[in-house]
């Protein structure tokens, strides 16, 4: 999926559906680097993506904090 794409599905969501979200991606990212250490790993490009997805969900759960408190 594009980055910009997931940038828009991402800001439809709530704050709550956000933290879920980022919850499956840290679970996500345990498995990947458990694969990988046991070299496993078959898309090492996930794991990158899995990061940067993480930082967008953080930075939107930041921004929408802020927004609210404001």
């Amino acid at each position: 999926m594009k980055a910009s794409q997931r940038l828009s599905d991402l800001t439809a969501m709530s704050v709550d559906l956000l933290q879920d979200e980022l919850l499956k991606l840290k679970k996500e990212q345990f498995n990947l680097r458990f694969q990988k250490a046991t070299g496993q790993l078959e898309n090492t490009a996930r794991v990158t993506e899995v990061r940067k997805d993480i930082a967008r969900i953080k930075t939107l759960q930041r921004s929408k904090t802020v927004a609210a408190s404001a």
